[in-house]
């Protein structure tokens, strides 16, 4: 019996250890906890809130339920303009999916290779990443002037004059040359994530399987590609959140209108043209149910990528 007390006193000073530790990693959370509380969970509830009632300019009336979410697909212009600019958000999504999950594994696996000069052109790809996207969207539309853009220029300049045209006033290539423009700037993200995996696998497996005769394909097919598995994982869900909640590029490309006629709306420049240029006396609980809607579909959409992409790593692993 007098052992359990000498027993005890190490165990008791460990779940104090313990207990001391949660509670100074505590410390270190609260501030990003206050952060996300402010700035991201606050204004989150204020416009679910805000979108059940009805507004006369910045007075809130009275409550109105649902009725700001049923004018936005029974009354026009958003009966249709939310289809026209929710397709336009999808294929900005898989635009930008299939340019960075070939393009930015294609390079990301040759700069794998590399001994010399990796670090260089690492921070190449990613200098577009780490500017403003309004920045870019300016940028590339300055260089798509028909009228003095240095592309239609080196197109005439090597007798492929025919291709030049109006990339941003032609509606059947405005929404492309978001998605490509989107998904050039964004490319040293992939990049930089495919070459963290690519890093991550042993040599040894891949050496193993070259010495039993597998060629370079059949390696990339069942070794390489499921241990990136995570990595794409990764990279679908920010992809996904980045295309739904796209603004800066496609604004500075097609105004808030989604110029030409339309061809370049999204739902974020809906969102803004409601808020701030409808007019509207019930402006603010019209945009506040895009808002709500917005981040419901992006919230439930990613929960279901991470859902199936972490079953398939159960399988894979």
């Amino acid at each position: 019996m007098s052992a359990t007390p000498a027993l005890t006193a190490p165990r008791r000073r460990g779940n104090t250890g313990i207990a001391l530790s949660r509670r100074a990693g505590m410390v270190f959370v609260l501030p990003a906890l206050i952060l996300f509380a402010v700035f991201i969970a606050y204004p989150l509830f204020t416009a679910l809130s805000y979108s059940f009632f009805g507004w006369t300019g910045i007075l809130r009336g009275d409550f109105v339920g649902i009725e700001n979410y049923v004018t936005l697909f029974t009354k026009l212009p958003y009966s249709e303009d939310i289809p026209n600019a929710f397709v336009h958000n999808i294929l900005l999504f898989f635009g930008a999916m299939v340019f960075q999950n070939t393009v930015g594994l294609g390079l990301a696996s040759l700069l794998h290779r590399l001994s010399r000069f990796k670090r260089f052109f690492q921070t190449m790809y990613t200098l577009p990443y780490l500017v403003s996207p309004l920045v870019i969207g300016y940028l590339w539309s300055l260089m798509l002037s028909p009228l003095f853009g240095p592309v239609n220029a080196v197109l005439r300049g090597i007798g492929l004059g025919e291709l030049a045209q109006p990339w941003l006033g032609n509606p059947q290539t405005a929404i492309w040359v978001v998605v490509l423009v989107t998904a050039w700037q964004w490319i040293g993200f992939p990049v930089l994530l495919y070459g963290a995996a690519l890093g991550g696998i042993p040599e040894e497996i891949d050496e193993a399987a070259s010495l039993d005769g597998a060629s370079a394909w059949q390696r990339f097919r069942s070794i390489t590609l499921p241990m990136l598995v995570p990595a794409i994982g990764t990279v679908s869900v920010l992809t996904f959140i980045g295309a739904m909640e796209a603004f800066p590029i496609p604004y500075a490309l097609g105004g808030s209108q989604g110029n030409p006629a339309g061809a370049t709306d999204v739902l974020s420049l809906l969102f803004y043209r409601t808020a701030f240029e409808s007019g509207s006396s019930n402006a603010i609980g019209t945009s506040s149910a895009i808002a709500t809607l917005l981040f419901i579909f992006i919230f439930g959409i990613s929960m279901l990528i991470t859902m199936l992409l972490r079953r398939a790593e159960r399988k894979l692993f």
